[in-house]
């Protein structure tokens, strides 16, 4: 008895091609009948191009209030456009007193404060206001809003981006855009046994910068809200 012939393998992506042919067929006889349908029928008077004249509006421009105008918030106190503790969260010792840092305060947290000193000063540091907190034995944030005077640097953009690159650079286990910030991003690094995630944006000439850290898992849920609504403050 002869073998039974071996079966063919199937074709694939035959459908998709076809799909495609169909709609590009049908797209290019509609066009024509539309050339046809246009052909048959008398032209069509253009309107006049004169418009009628707007007259300028007079009498004095009211101010934008200082709730409508970002300049005005940003210039007055910072610290009140950080993020309020949580209810049930207790004071963060690493928060200064007064809430502020100034630029040698502000180099000092990093590992070569002279260095950052120097690149703090080039990129025309003006002021940072602090917060932070303790939520239970879960974990700690500590958020900044750093300004920048950007007379001859775009210090806010720059710094929030060389944040990123360092935050890519270090291999997070997970990475995601903040909602309605453009191109913010925060980022969480879940191998213990300290746990970490962090988050850079900017506005204007502030850059946000959120830290936290804790004893287990920090999800994408906690940190792009807490960075999402603290932005929603500038």
């Amino acid at each position: 008895m002869p073998a039974e012939p071996a079966e063919r393998p199937r074709r694939r992506g035959r459908t998709p091609l076809l799909i495609g042919a169909a709609a590009v067929l049908g797209l290019v006889a509609g066009t024509c009948a539309g050339y046809v349908v246009q052909a048959d029928r008398r032209p069509t008077k253009l309107p006049s191009l004169s418009q009628p004249v707007i007259k300028q509006a007079t009498g004095e421009v009211e101010p934008l209030s200082a709730a409508q105008d970002r300049e005005v918030r940003t210039d007055g106190d910072l610290r009140k456009l950080l993020l309020a503790k949580p209810n049930g969260a207790r004071e963060a010792g690493w928060v200064p007193a007064e809430g502020w840092m100034g630029l040698g305060a502000y180099a000092d947290e990093y590992p070569d404060p002279g260095d950052k000193f120097s690149d703090l000063d080039a990129h025309e540091f003006r002021r940072a206001a602090v917060t932070g907190w303790k939520a239970g034995g879960a974990y700690a944030v500590n958020i900044r809003l750093v300004q920048y005077r950007q007379e001859d640097s775009m210090g806010a953009v720059d710094t929030s981006h060389n944040f990123q690159d360092d935050a890519e650079s270090a291999s997070p286990t997970g990475s995601w855009s903040i909602p309605g910030t453009g191109d913010g991003r925060a980022y969480a690094y879940n191998r213990g046994p300290i746990y970490s995630a962090e988050a850079h944006a900017w506005r204007g000439d502030i850059a946000m910068e959120i830290w936290i850290y804790g004893t287990k898992p920090i999800t994408k849920k906690t940190i792009t809200d807490l960075a999402e609504r603290q932005m929603e403050r500038l």
